[in-house]
């Protein structure tokens, strides 16, 4: 009798609550099991890191010629053979990587400050704000990006800086659309109408609430476009309105190495193959980021 008057005044086992996992680190769980988004990572963080030490990787400087070894094959002593002018096209690709990454990354800076203040002040307030930015929009996306990034440069001039700006501003309304419908939705949440209730001031919302809430999109598109926008620079640089000689711009040495595609084929494979490398890991990194960070995505 009295074990079991002992056994009914055990208190109750109380279950363990489940610990709160934060989205970002539930994010990266999911991201790094996926191996191709990791291949793609490893590859645009080989290239950053090509492009950071590039002088001390680099066996010669980028505008050193040597006439007399003009057009030489791939061999131990030049890995990617040489140019016309008899400089080390290793050497250039590797300093190629620092032009054609930043180039990628301050573009789609620009655009993502430009179009996402763009964006939310459209989606936010709505009305005829929102027709006139809208409309905008529209009138940009109905031009081809590439004949638009070169009537822009033929206007500012052909050199790097007003490449970078070309990229930059035909990309604007790709984020800003992406960012105003993010708007349009976050803006009907409870936490919304909560801080609209107690008086908060409309800068004070967009930069505390509605901008935070909107960010996982705009990382996957800025990740995607980086690689648009690489290849888009090279495509300036082989029409000759992007960077000009003696810079070693990936795009601009594929314009420079056509002449001698049947002659030193390797003076135009190994810019290509730096190109698509780059473009390929930014892809696979921005899929997995989208399958991480996309709810809709998880299984």
């Amino acid at each position: 009798m009295e074990l079991s008057t002992q056994k009914n005044l055990q208190p109750p086992i109380v279950p363990k609550e489940d610990k709160v996992v934060s989205p970002w680190l539930e994010a990266w769980r999911s991201f790094r099991k996926n191996k191709l988004a990791l291949i793609g990572t490893i590859i645009v963080l080989f290239f950053i890191v090509i492009a950071i030490f590039a002088p001390f990787i680099a066996p010669s400087g980028i505008n050193d010629q040597m006439l007399s070894k003009r057009l030489q094959a791939p061999s131990s002593e030049h890995w990617f053979g040489t140019d016309d002018f008899g400089r080390d096209i290793f050497s250039r690709v590797i300093y190629g990587a620092r032009i054609s990454l930043w180039v990628g990354f301050l573009a789609v800076m620009g655009s993502i400050v430009v179009g996402c203040f763009l964006g939310i002040v459209a989606g936010y307030y709505g009305k005829w704000v929102d027709t006139i930015i809208s409309r905008i929009f529209d009138i940009m996306l109905a031009f081809p990006s590439i004949l638009l990034a070169i009537a822009i440069v033929a206007v500012l001039g052909p050199s790097l800086k007003n490449a970078l700006i070309a990229i930059a501003v035909i990309n604007i309304p790709n984020f800003g659309r992406l960012i105003r419908s993010r708007v349009l939705s976050v803006k009907q949440e409870e936490y919304i109408m909560a801080a609209k209730a107690v008086g908060m001031k409309n800068n004070r919302i967009l930069f505390k609430h509605v901008l935070p809430n909107s960010m996982a999109p705009i990382i996957v598109q800025g990740t995607l476009a980086i690689a648009t926008a690489i290849i888009e620079a090279a495509a300036l640089g082989f029409l000759g309105m992007g960077a000009e000689a003696p810079n070693p711009e990936w795009g601009k040495m594929l314009s420079d190495a056509k002449s001698f595609l049947t002659q030193a084929p390797w003076t135009m494979i190994f810019p290509g193959l730096a190109i698509m490398l780059t473009v390929l890991g930014f892809n696979l990194m921005g899929d997995g980021l989208r399958d991480a960070l996309d709810p809709r995505m998880k299984n």
